[in-house]
């Protein structure tokens, strides 16, 4: 089972148990208490605890702060209520139908949202609860009382006793826990966490982020749908700015950032604590003291922000732990590298008929930006088993034509036809699903998360079955001799472990095609030629690679043939001795002067 560094759901050995006993007690806890305002109280906090999770589950995971979930609660608050006032459905169904309309509004409100992108995002959410608030005004909604139906009342979720109200809300919020539980521990959460720490290398990796996250808002809406819909039974009456308003988004927020977002107990521990708290000053001084809701929640965000950023619990953990517990360190060195047996990549050897088989043909490739032509008409071929290095000074191109290789820029013109399939046009996941891997100039490491989770994101983005993902991760690792370093906190990594884990992560994509940017950069003399014979055991592993590097030493070792580019355009393409005693790579690396010297020579 995967267990991810990042959801700290190790607050206790067995989370699901603590679920059961934090339920066991507080129902005891119900049972013990007399009062009917107190009963409705705890009610209304596992219900905005409930939200809260729901919200977590997108926003905790994905990055993406919500601002708009009030629209899946108002919208499920709506369709319970609806339902019963005018075709006598009962709320039992209703709420399950509220959680199939919140699910679909979470598809619906991600279709066009998610083409937008940090703050943009944000305030893209606000604008649909706002927008529905109008719009069932403009209906003649105001307000919707749900009937009273005393005989069997139990069929429509009426009861005398207000106990029975916590009882199956806490049975909602257990689900939802179970939920993020089991999306926290599954391929869906790591690719989740993969998205939020860095998009661009998850794409790299093979995944469509815009299917994950409309996935997880769907999820999400489902939950604050149900939620919503069964806040509509126990206040009876709904209006939308009790179900759509500001306050709706804001409490599912502020109880989970007050928590601990991310963390399973996270939104239980800030409603369990700033509802009550908000109530009893609202019962006591909201008389003289209108909106003091309002300000307690003000205070409590102020608060966390200034104190604790991360959350109560995460604070709270830190401070009886005495400092955070620290990452194995991760020695310097790293295990010798080799090819195994059962490496991905072992089998591709036997897809190669010759090696003059051409795997990738690059035709009139371009790039402008505004004015700047920064790739201008490249043309080259790449023959299967070769490696081919790229060389060239600074600002000549070389990773902008990366980019347009795997996807992350669109060409201007040109083609690229990788095995006879057309890649101008995809985007990076399906190019790495074609069988392109991609590493980058500077490394994009999930740092939250350890090595072998690293890895284990390129085989996830195509592999559903965790145990085969997870021992393809292992293949990976051991194909560049990081096997040993499986546990260890990319974050803590030094550089050329850093590259060697990335190239791991490309590899458990099962590429056939590797694209390498600038590998080298950074490393010592033995770090070089460490990273040097990995990238020659890929090549024997059946693997084509092209390579940028300014290392030359390094590329004379490795390539078959140099493509040297200047100001975006190829100036030659040849054997490595060849090429870099030729004039014109020596004037483009080193000026005229050197140019001439070396031609005297």
């Amino acid at each position: 089972m995967l267990k991810s560094t990042y959801a700290p759901f190790s607050i206790a050995r067995s989370p699901v148990a603590a679920i059961f006993a934090f339920a066991f007690i507080y129902l005891l806890a119900s049972f013990l208490t007399q009062n009917n305002y107190f009963l409705l109280i705890m009610t209304l906090v596992l219900l905005w605890a409930a939200m809260g999770v729901s919200w977590n589950i997108f926003s905790g995971y994905s990055g993406l702060l919500s601002f708009g979930h009030a629209a899946f609660f108002g919208l499920g608050a709506y369709t319970v209520a609806l339902l019963f006032h005018d075709y006598r459905i009962s709320p039992a169904i209703g709420i399950f139908v509220a959680g199939a309309v919140g699910g679909l509004a979470g598809i619906l409100v991600g279709l066009p949202t998610f083409r937008l992108r940090g703050v943009y995002f944000s305030l893209a959410m606000l604008a649909y609860p706002l927008a529905l608030l109008y719009v069932f005004e403009w209906l003649g909604y105001q307000e919707v009382a749900l009937p009273m139906i005393r005989e069997n009342g139990w069929r429509y979720l009426q009861f005398d006793n207000p106990r029975a109200y916590i009882v199956i809300a806490m049975a909602l919020l257990v689900a939802a826990l179970l939920v993020q539980l089991r999306i926290g521990r599954s391929r869906f959460g790591h690719i989740l966490l993969a998205i939020k720490q860095n998009e661009l290398a998850a794409q790299a990796s093979g995944i469509n982020p815009f299917r994950w996250k409309i996935m997880a808002l769907a999820v999400s809406g489902v939950l604050a749908g149900m939620v919503g819909g069964l806040y509509a039974v126990v206040l009876v009456i709904v209006t939308p700015h009790s179900v759509f308003g500001m306050l709706v988004s804001a409490q599912a927020l502020i109880f989970t950032m007050f928590g601990g977002v991310g963390w399973l107990a996270g939104p239980v521990v800030g409603a369990l604590i700033l509802l009550p708290l908000s109530e009893l000053f609202t019962s006591t001084i909201g008389k003289a003291l209108p909106g003091i809701q309002g300000v307690v929640y003000g205070i409590a965000i102020i608060l966390v922000v200034t104190m604790a950023p991360e959350g109560l619990i995460p604070a709270l953990m830190r401070r009886l732990r005495g400092r955070e517990r620290p990452a194995r360190p991760a020695e310097h060195g790293a295990a010798t590298p080799g090819v195994q047996a059962s490496s991905p990549a072992a089998s591709l050897a036997d897809l190669a008929p010759s090696d003059d088989d051409i795997i990738l043909r690059v035709q009139g490739l371009s790039k402008n930006f505004g004015g700047l032509q920064a790739v201008q008409d490249v043309s080259f071929e790449v023959r299967r088993n070769e490696i081919l290095g790229i060389i060239g000074p600074n600002g000549a191109g070389k990773t902008t034509m990366f980019n347009l290789l795997n996807g992350i820029l669109p060409a201007s013109r040109g083609s690229v036809l990788f095995e006879s399939k057309e890649l101008v046009g995809l985007p990076p996941y399906q190019v790495c699903g074609l069988g392109v891997g991609r590493t980058f100039q500077v490394v994009r490491a999930f740092s939250r998360m350890s090595v072998l989770e690293n890895v284990m994101v390129g085989a996830l983005a195509s592999q559903k079955d965790e145990v085969k993902a997870h021992q393809i991760a292992l293949e990976s690792l051991a194909m560049v001799g990081l096997q040993e370093h499986a546990d260890s906190l990319a974050g803590a990594l030094p550089a050329v472990q850093l590259r060697l884990m990335e190239i791991a992560r490309a590899l458990a994509t099962r590429p056939r095609l590797l694209l390498l940017d600038e590998v080298l950069a950074g490393l010592g003399g033995t770090e070089i030629d460490l990273v040097v014979d990995v990238v020659a055991s890929l090549r024997k592993a059946g693997i084509t690679i092209v390579i940028i590097e300014h290392t030359m030493h390094a590329m004379v070792k490795l390539a078959d043939r140099l493509l040297v580019l200047n100001h975006g355009r190829v100036l030659h393409i040849g054997d490595p001795q060849t090429i870099t005693s030729h004039p014109d790579v020596i004037e483009a690396y080193l000026g005229k002067k050197w140019a001439n010297h070396a031609a005297n020579h």
